[in-house]
C-alpha cells in the first residue's frame, strides 16, 4: 500500500544557529519547499543555509551551508519557475556572487566586481534579478549608481556550467545611497526597473533610454526610502517605505507623486514589504511590532482602514517573502528564527 504522506502543518518553524536576516524562497518545480537564509553577524564571517521542508519528518532543515563574507543584504535564487536554468542563488554584499546549490556543497561560481582600479569597494545594499530574462541581474550600491550585469552560463565542461558576468551599464541612479532596486514586468519586462534611496525619492529607468530617468515619488520630508515593491500582478503598482517609518506607500505609476494609498496598522517601524504572486490585490508588510499583515487593497483610492489577516510572531520581523511557486505560503524572519507560515 502506498503511504500517505502526512498532512502539512499551518506553520513550520526552523531556528538558526545565529540571527537571521536575509531570505527567499526558491522557485524551481522540483524544490518547492526550499529556502535560502543569510546570517547577520556584525563581523566579516558569516554563513549562508539553504532549508528544506523535509517532507516525512515534517520539518525544515539545513540541507547547505557555505561561508558569505559580511552579512548578505540580499538573497535571490535564479527566477526560473520551469527548472530550466542551472540551479543558481545570488548573493549581495560587498559584491555581487553567484552561486552554484549542491547538496551538501554548494559552490561559488562568480564574484562581480565593478570596482577593478579601486582598493575599496562600495557595498551593495540590494539587486534583483531579471524574471522575463534570467540574464539581467541589476544591484543598487551605496555609491549612489545602479549596475546592470549581464550574466552568461558558458558551455557544459566536463561537468559544471561556468557562469560569468559583465557590465552591460552603470548609472548614478540618484543623489545620494541607493537602497533597492526593482525591474517591473511593465513594457515587456525586461528593460524598465525602478529604485529607491537615501535622497527619498523613487526614480524609474529603461534600459533602452538611459539618458533620463522620472521621479515617481519623493518623500515630502526627504526621509531615506529604503525597499521598493512591484506589484507582481499589475506593473502600475508599487510599494515602498521610509526609514523608520510605520506605513507602507503604495504608488500609481500613472499619478506621480501621489501616494494611492498609505498602509498605517504597525505600531513600529516596517522592514519589509511583499506582493502576492497571484493576486494584484494583496500585499504582506510585517515590521518591528512582531507583526505580519496581509492587506486587500482593491478598494483603492479609497483608504485602506485594516489589513485582512494578521499574525503575530516571536519577535521583530525583519524580513517577509512570499512564494511565488506556492503562493499560499509566507515565510518571515525574526531573531534567530525563520518561519514558513500558510496564508
Amino acid at each position: 500500500m502506498a503511504t500517505v504522506p502526512p498532512k502539512r502543518k499551518e506553520i513550520y518553524k526552523y531556528e538558526a544557529p545565529w540571527t537571521l536576516y536575509a531570505a527567499n524562497w526558491s522557485q524551481r518545480p522540483d524544490r518547492r519547499f526550499r529556502l535560502a537564509v543569510g546570517s547577520f553577524l556584525e563581523e566579516y564571517n558569516n554563513k549562508v543555509q539553504v532549508i528544506s521542508l523535509d517532507e516525512t519528518a515534517q520539518e525544515l532543515k539545513a540541507s547547505s551551508m557555505f561561508d558569505h563574507p559580511y552579512p548578505c543584504t540580499k538573497i535571490m535564487w535564479i527566477p526560473d519557475n520551469k527548472g530550466i536554468f542551472p540551479d543558481l542563488l545570488a548573493t549581495s554584499g560587498d559584491y555581487l556572487r553567484v552561486w552554484r546549490a549542491g547538496e551538501p556543497d554548494t559552490r561559488l561560481e562568480c564574484l562581480l566586481n565593478n570596482n577593478k582600479n579601486s582598493d575599496f569597494c562600495a557595498p551593495l545594499t540590494s539587486f534583483d534579478w531579471n524574471e522575463v530574462d534570467p540574464n539581467l541581474i541589476g544591484t543598487s550600491s551605496i555609491d549612489t549608481t545602479c549596475t546592470i550585469w549581464g550574466l552568461e552560463t558558458g558551455q557544459v565542461l566536463g561537468r559544471c556550467n561556468l557562469v560569468s558576468g559583465h557590465v552591460k551599464t552603470q548609472l548614478i541612479a540618484h543623489d545620494k545611497e541607493v537602497y533597492d532596486i526593482a525591474f517591473s514586468r511593465a513594457g515587456g519586462g525586461r528593460d524598465m526597473f525602478a529604485s529607491v534611496g537615501a535622497d527619498g525619492s523613487v526614480r524609474m529607468f529603461d534600459l533602452r533610454h538611459l539618458e533620463h530617468s522620472t521621479i515617481i515619488y519623493e518623500d515630502p520630508q526627504h526621509h531615506p526610502l529604503l525597499r521598493l515593491c512591484w506589484n507582481k500582478q499589475d506593473p502600475n503598482y508599487l510599494a515602498t517605505m521610509a526609514m523608520d517609518g510605520m506605513d507602507v506607500i503604495i504608488l500609481d505609476v500613472r499619478v506621480p507623486c501621489t501616494p494611492v494609498a498609505r498602509l498605517s496598522n504597525h505600531r513600529a517601524c516596517v522592514n519589509g514589504i511583499a506582493w502576492a504572486p497571484h493576486s494584484s490585490c494583496h500585499i504582506c508588510t510585517a515590521g518591528d511590532d512582531h507583526q505580519a499583515l496581509i492587506w486587500d487593497i482593491q478598494q483603492m483610492p479609497r483608504a485602506i482602514e485594516d489589513p485582512i489577516l494578521a499574525y503575530t510572531a516571536e519577535g521583530e520581523i525583519n524580513q517577509v517573502q512570499w512564494s511565488s511557486s506556492q503562493p499560499d505560503w509566507i515565510a518571515i524572519c525574526y531573531n534567530r528564527c525563520l518561519e514558513i507560515l500558510r496564508v
